[in-house]
This record gives C-alpha cells, sequence and structure tokens, in this order.
C-alpha cells in the first residue's frame, strides 16, 4: 500500500502544480509585440542608416540598393 499512498501524493502534487499553473496563465496580460521592441534600436548607430534606407526605397530611389551592393 506504500507505493499507492506515495501515486496518491504524486498525483495531489502534480494537480496542485497544475492549478497553479493555470491560475498564472489566467491572469496574464496579453502583451503587444510591438510595444516591448519599441525603442530598443534607438542607440544603435546601423538603425538611422536602416531606416534613411528604407525611406529612400520607398519614395522610389532604388540606386541606394546598387550603392550597397558595390560595399
Amino acid at each position: 500500500m506504500a507505493t499507492n499512498t506515495s501515486l496518491e501524493e504524486r498525483i495531489a502534487a502534480v494537480e496542485a502544480a497544475i492549478t497553479e499553473l493555470q491560475k498564472q496563465v489566467a491572469n496574464t496580460q496579453p502583451t503587444n509585440w510591438l510595444q516591448q521592441i519599441t525603442g530598443s534600436f534607438k542607440d544603435e548607430p546601423a538603425f538611422e542608416e536602416v531606416l534613411a534606407l528604407g525611406r529612400a526605397i520607398r519614395q522610389g530611389d532604388e540606386s541606394v540598393l546598387e550603392a550597397q551592393d558595390e560595399l
């Protein structure tokens, strides 16, 4: 019978852990991934260059791509 008691204790522990995890999942707020990364590249020197290149491409200046290929 000792094995049964041990098994019952183990199942009770698993059930308690599941209940705790369910509470944690229920209390989490949905996160907006964009808000999490906003500003994360502000101190990155290459970021300004990426923005400028993207702006140039959107405005139709695709010569910036050719200039980058030559580097």
